[in-house]
């Protein structure tokens, strides 16, 4: 659950008084701005959010105001803690600052802290530096008690542990535990939950709101998730090429934004709780910093652009509040660059009234699939008690091995014709390795693989090798995934080779493939550098659809994307699907993506399918308390929402994958285990439960609300809590 919004009074505790921040150009060429005239008011126990694509300058703002730059920046302006100026302020002075008054939580932890110090000795470090008087023995007892405080268990034994022993989420509450270590009056968090999983980043939220409660901090947080913005902060401050274009109380501006790249943003978003339906991508990419165009930079992607636009910059201005929503010190409350910006203020538009969704040019390809009931399509995939194990090795010559990492242990799947199926679950619940078995095409260590009707493990090399153009994927990182070396034409071109297509078919499919992506078919002579983010992951999809599969595997495809991209990413899939008849196994860690692509969905935990169904009803009547642990961590782009949920936070991290568990492996999170009889409890810790029928499982223990869906089933004694 989220604090209640503070109302800002009294006098600011920090302000930032335009703020620019120019990094030295390449060889010697004019400095690239990064930061152009940010002001920001932030007043005590006050939660600012700042958010934006990536490159607008948030992060760069955040570390200005603790002069963490490099020495490459050049910072002006103003950055006043009270009534004394940190901007120019000598290094040791500014040092005295550093952690006793500002304090900062870094995006990636394990970067941040020292590898080869104990986390004690670094929690000590940072109490002892600040307060001369403070002994080893009561400064070590202080660390244990911080590590206490952000609910990392056995305290006083994790000390002595190194940041490498730590998971993910350990790590970022540590780090968290060292920012508050001195009681700062102003905590900045730097994308604080930006690699977690949805569940670790509740309980690293929640962790954030019991600090600022605990020093009574204020707490500026930046991040490109308007979920944990709208559940966070009190006031917005949405940054676009350096500087700030609108910034308003956090209720305000996401039921009224008056400019139109907040407006965007908004429309990108896919909701958990939303209708299914096309996104609203913001066309076009940020223009370089170093090429910003005169006047408004965002006129160039804006659906409102008028000719004035393009002459002056707009300032940041707004009218002030009357009435009972008036600040009390009579400040402005709703400000927006943007010449149109009353006129927004008056309308209150959807994101759709102003965005409309770009059609794709016309295909070539084949007619959709006519809607049917799901039991008359053809079966694509069919996965039944898919295990797969490693071996726990030990010794440097001569290895032995002295135990198996339980991977994959009872995976079931199913994907008819034209269908998307969702898989989710938290970072090692063994959703790659599932892929990486499917993708192999060969004979499974134990259970079943049927692609298209034909068992992989009677399938021979070269009847391997036919049956790939069938399936295909679409990795996490395009960048990574696309040869450098290579033109985008050679690329798309490259599983057509592989498949001995003809030349004259190759030279005709790759204009085709290009168009059907939303890409210009002149541009297969560029390289992968040239594009966007999302314009190289449509390259990886047209790649994919150059050999016409029937199943595209989608690994986390717009993870590494910004919300504006992502969208329009999404929509090509979705108006892929339409025409092409295509199926989709997607993979995500983001259960709003996956609930307004998929179809059906499926649940792992620690290598096991845990819930699986049709979207709908998985999402609205979860039977499993991880399904709803999930859902219920997922954050809401909507204040008003995210204020009236309640969080379930699932204790600690999921076991090792090293041991095989008995009875139900996820009852040591588990809410409804706790609350159990000892008779119930006791048929959880030595029955693993089977994945049967949702309603069949309610009667097993709890009654309930009936699923009302066919096929949606469950792995839990207790379905119903």
């Amino acid at each position: 659950m989220t604090a209640p919004t503070t109302t800002a009074t009294g006098t600011p505790l920090l302000r930032v008084r335009d703020l620019r921040v120019d990094f030295t150009g390449p060889r010697g060429s004019a400095p690239v701005p990064a930061v152009r005239g940010v002001d920001l008011t932030l007043h005590r126990g006050e939660t600012l959010g700042i958010v934006g694509e990536s490159g607008s300058g948030k992060s760069v703002t955040a570390l200005a105001v603790l002069g963490l730059l490099p020495g490459t920046a050049r910072v002006r302006g103003s950055v006043r803690l009270d009534d004394r100026e940190l901007v120019g302020l000598p290094g040791r002075e500014l040092a005295a600052v550093r952690g006793r008054r500002i304090a900062m939580v870094f995006q990636d932890p394990l970067s941040a802290f020292t590898p080869v110090y104990r986390i004690g000795d670094q929690l000590v470090e940072a109490l002892r530096i600040h307060r001369s008087g403070l002994d080893r023995a009561a400064a070590r007892e202080r660390a244990a008690e911080l590590l206490d405080l952000v609910g990392i268990p056995a305290p006083d034994r994790a000390l002595d542990s190194f940041p490498h022993e730590f998971s993910g989420g350990m790590r970022q509450r540590a780090m968290i535990a060292m920012a508050v270590a001195n009681d700062p009056d102003v905590l900045l968090a730097d994308e604080p939950t930006t690699a977690l999983d949805v569940t670790i980043q509740a309980q690293v939220l929640d962790v954030l709101r019991t600090a600022r409660r605990e020093t009574g901090a204020a707490l500026v947080l930046v991040s490109h998730d308007l979920g944990v913005i709208a559940g966070m902060a009190d006031r917005v401050a949405v940054m676009y090429a350096g500087r700030v274009v609108e910034t308003a109380g956090v209720d305000e501006l996401f039921a009224a934004p008056r400019h139109p790249y907040t407006l965007g943003l908004v429309g990108a978003v896919p909701r958990l709780d939303g209708k299914r339906g096309p996104l609203v991508p913001i066309p076009g990419a940020p223009a370089p910093m170093a090429e910003l165009p005169p006047g408004c930079p965002f006129a160039a992607r804006c659906p409102l652009v008028e000719d004035r636009c393009r002459t002056a910059e707009p300032p940041l201005t707004g009218a002030t509040a009357v009435g009972d929503g008036a600040p009390a010190d009579g400040a402005v409350d709703h400000l927006a660059a943007c010449v149109r910006a009353d006129e927004l203020a008056a309308r209150r538009p959807a994101p759709t009234e102003v965005y409309p969704v770009p059609e794709l040019p016309a295909r070539s390809a084949a007619p959709a699939i006519a809607p049917v009931p799901r039991e008359q399509r053809a079966p694509v995939l069919e996965v039944d008690g898919l295990t797969k194990t490693f071996p726990l090795l030990k010794g440097t010559v001569f290895k032995r091995r002295i135990g198996s990492v339980h991977a994959v242990d009872g995976v079931e799947l199913s994907i008819r014709e034209g269908e998307t199926l969702g898989l989710v679950g938290e970072s090692g619940s063994g959703k790659s390795t599932t892929l990486f078995e499917l993708l192999r095409l060969a004979a499974p260590e134990s259970g079943r693989i049927e692609l298209l009707g034909r068992d992989t493990a009677g399938l021979s090399r070269a009847e391997a090798h036919r049956m790939r153009a069938d399936l295909q994927i679409v990795f996490q990182d395009p960048m990574a995934s696309l040869d450098p070396r290579m033109p985008v034409g050679d690329i798309v071109a490259e599983p057509l080779r592989a498949q001995r297509a003809a030349k004259e078919e190759i030279s005709r499919r790759v204009p085709e493939l290009l168009r059907q992506v939303g890409l210009d078919p002149a541009h297969a002579v560029r390289y992968p550098h040239q594009f966007s983010g999302g314009q190289r992951q449509r390259i990886s999809i047209a790649r994919a659809l150059a050999v016409r599969p029937r199943l595209l595997v989608l690994d986390e495809p717009v993870s590494a994307l910004d919300v504006s991209i992502q969208a329009g990413v999404l929509n090509l899939l979705q108006s892929l699907k339409a025409e092409l008849g295509l199926s989709y196994l997607f993979v995500s860690h983001d259960l709003s993506v996956i609930r307004h692509l998929a179809d059906r969905v499926s649940v792992m935990y620690l290598g096991r399918t845990v819930e699986q169904g049709e979207v709908s009803a998985v999402f609205d009547r979860p039977r499993h308390p991880y399904t709803r642990a999930l859902l219920s961590a997922v954050p809401l782009p909507d204040p008003a929402a995210e204020r009236a949920r309640t969080r379930i936070l699932l204790a600690g991290d999921p076991p090792s994958p090293t041991t095989r568990h008995r009875g139900c492996p996820f009852r040591t999170r588990c809410p409804v285990y706790a609350g159990l009889d000892a008779p119930a409890r006791g048929r959880c810790e030595t029955q693993a439960p089977p994945l049967e029928d949702a309603e069949r499982g309610a009667g097993a223990g709890a009654p309930g609300a009936r699923s009302g869906s066919p096929d949606h089933q469950a792995a839990c004694h207790f379905p119903e809590g």
